[in-house]
């Protein structure tokens, strides 16, 4: 139930960068995140007895603050670039955290998914950080 609001705001920053940002590489990233993290959202909200939360769940690690949402809408260049991937790293981060809490899970529909998440945005971390040091 939390994975679900967190997956929706990472959908939300990279709705936000396929507008903001002029980067190649910025911009591939953001469609990929989308692409892999929509059908995430499908899949857990299909889920016999989960509820989805109606909030965006600020208090979750590693989600943006409503501020720092608008700083995203706000900026462009090199400045977007740089708070999107700051952003998504620290977010990405927070889902790692949340999907090894779930990673033995008895439900074997959960724990793939755990750690199909766990593998991907460990990935994309290490390609953000890499991608950062030219912002």
């Amino acid at each position: 139930e939390e994975m679900i609001p967190h997956h929706e705001q990472a959908v939300l920053m990279s709705d936000i960068a396929l507008t903001n940002s002029t980067s190649d590489e910025v911009l591939a990233l953001a469609r990929d995140i989308r692409a892999a993290q929509a059908p995430e959202i499908e899949q857990m909200g299909s889920w016999a007895g989960v509820r989805a939360s109606t909030h965006m769940g600020h208090m979750m690690d590693g989600m943006l603050s409503d501020e720092q949402i608008q700083q995203l809408r706000d900026s462009e260049g090199a400045t977007f670039d740089r708070l999107f991937l700051e952003g998504m790293i620290a977010h990405h981060q927070g889902a790692i955290k949340m999907a090894q809490k779930v990673i033995s899970s008895a439900n074997k529909e959960v724990a793939a998914l755990a750690a199909a998440i766990i593998e991907a945005q460990e990935k994309e971390i290490a390609f953000m950080q890499e991608l950062i040091k030219f912002y």
